[in-house]
């Protein structure tokens, strides 16, 4: 085949490539004699069909096979030889009119953007402090009486108990009141609004903020009428910043009677003992502390990398990414969940704050597939399969078809992929790099993770 570059400019190349017609023909030639050798049609007998027949009834197909096998062959033949490297598949474009014609010359072209050549920098000049919190011992008695509370029981309050409270006989906080409610704004009943029997928890989280805090001294069978605001993040948008007014009635008085923290509350949960519920607890929220450390360090570690390097990056991967980050930030805007960052900025602002964002992106997953590529870093299939377990589990009584959509569709296998292979590479790196461990608190970790999430880019 004859080849000549068309197009050398940044990562875009472009060739152009003839296949001679003498090369063609001789393998559509091949082909028909092949073929004819073990052929059977109605009266021939087999292997002895004239090639003119074999020609007539099958020569366009073996034509058309002889064609696509020739480019694709060529065209891998082109990039193997001059090392290339596409970011995205090439675009190929047939140049020849009628190329199944015989004694025709074919001509193709070939345009693609080939992936950056990347220079790996000196992993051990990398100096990062990993922040470490143990998990303190009021944090797991905080958990304990939690799950003390989660196994409440509500038992009435007479009036004779309410009546011989000091601060008078109606609902007092710690106190569970069982109503019903119809909301309304500006004096129309609005959807969702409206409940029966539902427990209200005198100074407990659950409900619009200044709901339950207007029935303390409320009394059994009293109608109230309370008025708040829905909070400006409130899950459904049209109500958010509504004023409404809820007419309550409230149908018992309930105290809360939590059970001892012991043996038997542990045993309840599913735990041995109590001594084996709070080792349960312990490492629950190490784990959580742990990870918070570990993506802190990961945030430290690719800005490292990202300073480390200079490498241009594909535009049809720039674009791509991009174009998705684009579309989720439409979304939020539709649905009214802008980060506040971003809200009063204008498209044009966005649009370029957003494209460095996916340009970062798209460099460090380059540069940490080439890690990875260059030092042999594999995920191996056992841990595909625990990964996809994992997965499969989150859909409880669907674990196996799961699985079985994990392994039938390919985008959903390079999901899971993905990003076990950058923390495998991640991991790699660490331990070239110079890492110091500075003991924290739990507090300490976790404003040092907000502060970053508030100034890193994605």
């Amino acid at each position: 085949m004859q080849v000549t570059e068309t197009l050398s400019e940044g990562l875009k190349r472009g060739y152009t490539v003839v296949l001679p017609a003498a090369n063609l023909d001789a393998m559509r030639a091949t082909r028909l004699a092949t073929l004819g050798k073990d052929l059977k049609l109605p009266g021939f007998r087999p292997g002895k069909v004239p090639p003119a027949i074999v020609k007539q009834r099958f020569g366009t197909a073996i034509s058309a096979e002889v064609l696509e096998e020739s480019v694709q062959d060529a065209a891998r033949s082109l990039l193997s030889e001059r090392g290339l490297r596409p970011a995205r598949q090439p675009t190929l474009t047939m140049k020849t009119e009628n190329p199944t014609t015989p004694g025709t010359d074919v001509e193709f072209s070939l345009e693609m953007e080939v992936l950056p050549t990347i220079t790996l920098p000196d992993f051990s000049s990398i100096a990062l402090t990993r922040l470490k919190a143990e998990v303190p011992g009021e944090r797991i008695d905080q958990a304990l009486e939690n799950i003390a509370k989660g196994n409440r029981t509500l038992e009435p309050i007479s009036a004779e108990d309410l009546a011989a409270r000091p601060e008078g006989e109606g609902a007092a906080d710690g106190d569970v009141l069982k109503v019903d409610f119809v909301g309304k704004i500006d004096g129309e009943v609005f959807e969702g609004g409206s409940a029966e029997d539902i427990d209200v928890e005198i100074g407990g989280t659950g409900f619009i903020p200044g709901f339950a805090e207007q029935l303390v001294g409320a009394k059994v069978g009293e109608d109230r009428t309370i008025n708040v605001t829905f909070p400006s993040d409130y899950g459904k948008e049209d109500l958010r910043d509504k004023a409404a007014t809820f007419d309550v009635k409230i149908k018992a008085i309930n105290r809360q009677v939590v059970p001892p923290i012991d043996d038997e509350l542990a045993t309840k949960v599913g735990a041995e003992n109590l001594e084996k519920l709070r080792e349960l607890i312990s490492s629950r929220i190490q784990q959580e502390l742990d990870g918070m450390a570990r993506t802190r360090l990961k945030k430290l570690l690719l800005d490292a990398l990202q300073d480390m390097v200079d490498f241009p990056v594909p535009a049809l991967m720039l674009d791509e990414e991009f174009n998705q980050i684009w579309q989720q930030l439409e979304k939020a805007k539709e649905a009214g969940t802008l980060d506040e960052s971003d809200k009063g900025k204008d498209d044009e602002t966005l649009k370029a704050e957003y494209r460095a964002i996916a340009e970062r992106r798209v460099r460090l997953g380059l540069l940490l597939a080439e890690i990875g590529s260059v030092n042999s870093i594999t995920v191996t299939e056992q841990e595909m399969d625990r990964a996809m377990w994992q997965q499969a589990m989150q859909f409880r009584g669907q674990e196996m078809q799961m699985l079985e959509m994990f392994r039938k569709y390919p985008m959903l296998t390079n999901s899971i992929r993905a990003p076990l292979m950058e923390d495998k590479v991640v991991d790699y790196v660490l331990e070239l790099a110079t890492v110091t461990d500075e003991v924290v608190s739990p507090d300490e970790l976790a404003k040092a993770l907000e502060t970053m999430a508030d100034n890193t880019p994605a």
